[in-house]
């Protein structure tokens, strides 16, 4: 469910990449004129290396989407429930039952994936529940370039979603999503976990093999790509996981919100009957 993450922001591992992507000297300047604005950003993503073709068909007649700001000022605070109230309209048997066939469904992929990075089936197959029902749910329906022009217009966190905004420009020039697939949730999330664009192009794998990492469609890559981000922030196979653990902290580079890694964490408990 996309409306159960923190907007502070989504992928907290996101923050550092994209802040290092957009505090130059060179970040375009935040209000004032859209218009302007755009080609401003047009103009360093150009800079960038991104092609004339990618940022026309991107950012050609992009508008500012008010709702996308107002969903924005909404999210900006945490959590309000206990664990125990969140977890329980989080993790039913319904959602439990799914996720047991997901297992079983991937056994050998969610095997390979295992012997690669380090980080048990159990946990990338909660996230991807707990996401978006394991890419049965919603995964969102706005178009990304839209959310993010908006959201790097203004100026409450410019220089995050300048760097997002380059990143999903880097997506698409690299050929892992044409436009048309360039859709997502309300802070440009995209695919069935949920990754930002800066974690897309950081921690995205081609685990299929087609020469693109494909995020929205390919299973193999979605849970490739959500081990390799745990993987690379320090999480151990065979470690505990709970709270107060190395692996629970590696997991804030998911999410910095403790109710949502204890949800994670009580999830994939659940799966394999712990």
């Amino acid at each position: 469910m996309l409306r159960s993450r923190l907007v502070i922001l989504c992928h907290s591992a996101v923050l550092f990449g994209a802040l290092l992507a957009a505090t130059s000297a060179d970040a375009a300047r935040c209000g004032g004129d859209f218009n302007a604005f755009v080609q401003n950003i047009s103009a360093e993503a150009a800079s960038g290396g991104i092609s004339q073709g990618v940022i026309s068909q991107a950012l050609g007649g992009v508008t500012q989407d008010m709702a996308v700001l107002n969903f924005d000022r909404r999210q900006r605070y945490t959590f309000n429930k206990s664990f125990e109230q969140y977890v329980s309209t989080r993790v039913g048997p319904g959602r439990i039952n799914g996720g047991r066939a997901m297992l079983q469904r991937h056994a050998a992929l969610l095997s390979s994936i295992e012997a690669k990075f380090g980080v048990p089936r159990q946990i990338l197959v909660a996230i991807w529940g707990l996401e978006t029902d394991f890419g049965k749910g919603d995964m969102g329906k706005l178009p990304v370039f839209r959310v993010l022009t908006t959201l790097a217009h203004d100026c409450r966190r410019t220089e995050l979603f300048q760097g997002e905004l380059l990143a999903a420009l880097k997506i698409v020039q690299r050929g892992d999503l044409p436009i048309s697939q360039m859709i997502g949730a309300y802070a440009g999330e995209i695919g069935q976990t949920q990754f930002l664009p800066s974690s897309y192009i950081k921690y995205g794998v081609d685990f299929d093999g087609d020469g693109r990492v494909e995020l929205r469609h390919s299973v193999a890559d979605v849970l490739a790509s959500t081990a390799n981000l745990l993987h690379t922030n320090g999480f151990k196979m065979g470690a505990p996981y709970g709270e107060g653990t190395a692996n629970f902290e590696a997991m804030r580079e998911w999410n910095h919100a403790t109710i949502y890694r204890k949800t994670i964490a009580y999830f994939a408990d659940q799966l394999v009957g712990r």
